[in-house]
């Protein structure tokens, strides 16, 4: 299926959730828990980001925050959960660019990745970088000395999801290097991870979020990274892949943010905003995103929908260039 078909697909995917907000409770809301589904397990970057922010959102509501995992299908579990959800306040998505890339690639939309949403947050940027563990020798500590090692032995590079950027640069890297890498999708980084630390697959994409312990204990080594710049936490040592060369296509960086059913309403929606919008002013929560390599800074709602319909139709040219797509059996 190629970009045609997909906005066919698109136009009429089914929205899957009430078209009416309940009806208001006589209690001001939020007057019982809010629920932040995180579309990957525990323990990975996208749900720690989310329990960095959980009590300064709770304290700025003025209400109790809880955090959900709901791993799987790419985050598309969690974000078809969220779209069925009632629109009434009290669920959202915390999701990557994954919510509008496993569509595309697994060619399966149960929500309109734009439509079925209201934006909310938009908390940042991420870049990735590749990283190997003890299945590569110790001896190999560059990208060139990886390319020069892997080339003519069958390789395999885990990505935390069918349809993530781990998965759509592990492809590029086998392209551009002329590698001959087998795909391996986990359900999430975490998982992802601690195989990378068993030496179960040769490297694969990471986010620092994750790995900045295991890189600070030489238990996983980084050769390069994604994105425009170099990664904060890495510019020292560690260069982008534009830098060595590769192509424009490896300046891609993912986002994470925050999203509730569309139908939610305006009163609701403008309250969870303005109480985003403080929890990330404030210097000190910045200055802990920063530290996990994030590039923060506040965009308006309707920025971010359109940043994400932006995502949505560079995914769709990546989907087809690399040849992404994935059978649903």
């Amino acid at each position: 299926m190629r970009r045609r078909d997909l906005n066919a697909a698109l136009l009429l995917a089914p929205l899957g959730r009430p078209a009416l907000a309940q009806a208001p409770s006589s209690a001001p809301w939020p007057n019982r828990p809010v629920r932040i589904v995180v579309a990957f397990p525990a323990g990975g970057g996208t749900d720690i980001l989310a329990r960095m922010l959980q009590d300064p959102l709770a304290a700025a509501l003025g209400g109790t925050v809880i955090i959900e995992n709901r791993g799987g299908g790419s985050g598309m579990i969690a974000a078809e959960h969220v779209a069925r959800s009632a629109p009434d306040g009290y669920t959202m998505l915390w999701n990557i660019t994954t919510h509008v890339q496993a569509p595309v690639v697994l060619r399966r939309f149960p929500y309109d990745p734009i439509r079925d949403f209201a934006f909310i947050a938009r908390v940042g940027l991420g870049p990735i970088g590749f990283m190997v563990g003890p299945a590569v020798p110790p001896q190999v500590t560059t990208l060139r000395e990886f390319i020069d090692w892997g080339s003519g032995r069958p390789l395999s590079f885990g990505n935390f999801g069918s349809g993530s950027t781990s998965h759509a640069f592990g492809a590029l890297l086998a392209q551009e290097a002329r590698l001959d890498a087998t795909q391996v999708a986990y359900r999430g980084e975490a998982p992802m991870l601690q195989d990378n630390l068993g030496g179960q697959f040769h490297g694969g994409f990471h986010s620092t979020a994750v790995t900045n312990d295991m890189i600070a204990a030489g238990r996983i080594r980084p050769l390069a990274t994604g994105g425009p710049v170099r990664t904060p936490s890495l510019a020292d040592r560690i260069p982008t892949f534009l830098e060595l060369g590769f192509s424009q296509r490896f300046g891609f960086v993912g986002f994470t943010g925050v999203m509730a059913p569309a139908g939610i309403p305006q009163p609701i929606l403008d309250r969870l905003v303005g109480a985003f919008r403080r929890v990330l002013a404030d210097p000190a929560m910045d200055a802990r995103l920063r530290a996990l390599d994030l590039i923060t800074g506040w965009i308006e709602p309707a920025e971010f929908r359109s940043f994400t319909e932006q995502i949505m139709r560079q995914w769709m040219e990546m989907a087809d260039q690399l040849d992404l797509y994935q059978s649903t059996g």
